[in-house]
């Protein structure tokens, strides 16, 4: 059977927090056993600052991550690649972070009301998850696109 958790193991997060990624990677010891793990540092990537980011934009009804502009050479290189970069960037300054967000929005939303309803969702999860102090959201509306279902 199982051995119980020991002053040695690493925990990991599972599927709640970000299914795809895991977040942060910390080190059980007790301070007895491990000096060393008072001074511990922990490193979050801004790729998973990113990941949070649009995670909380999931939540939001009526927009979507517009995908980012690609340059030729860009292209080239995603051809093996699954993933097309969107239109999101995040800026650490030491333990503060900017996101910016370029959106799409549903034709017939209020712009105003959407883009603030994301910069709330996007500033609770990153301060909530990561500890880091948001010192600014900034959403640009990048397009107007149909409701999804909808006839052109």
């Amino acid at each position: 059977m199982g051995r119980g958790l020991q002053d040695h193991d690493i925990w990991q997060p599972t599927a709640p927090l970000l299914p795809r990624y895991t977040v942060l990677h910390c080190r059980a010891a007790s301070n007895a056993a491990h000096p060393e793990a008072r001074n511990m540092d922990v490193e979050i990537s801004k790729s998973v600052l990113m990941d949070i980011a649009a995670g909380a934009l999931e939540g939001i009804e009526g927009i979507e991550v517009s995908n980012a502009p690609l340059k030729v050479g860009e292209v080239l290189r995603q051809q093996g690649g699954p993933r097309r970069p969107r239109a999101l960037k995040v800026t650490r300054e030491g333990g503060q972070v900017t996101v910016d967000v370029g959106l799409n929005v549903e034709y017939g939303r209020n712009l105003v009301q959407l883009a603030q309803q994301a910069q709330r969702a996007v500033c609770e999860n990153v301060e909530l998850m990561t500890g880091l102090k948001v010192k600014a959201v900034n959403v640009t509306v990048l397009g107007v696109v149909l409701p999804k279902g909808a006839v052109a």
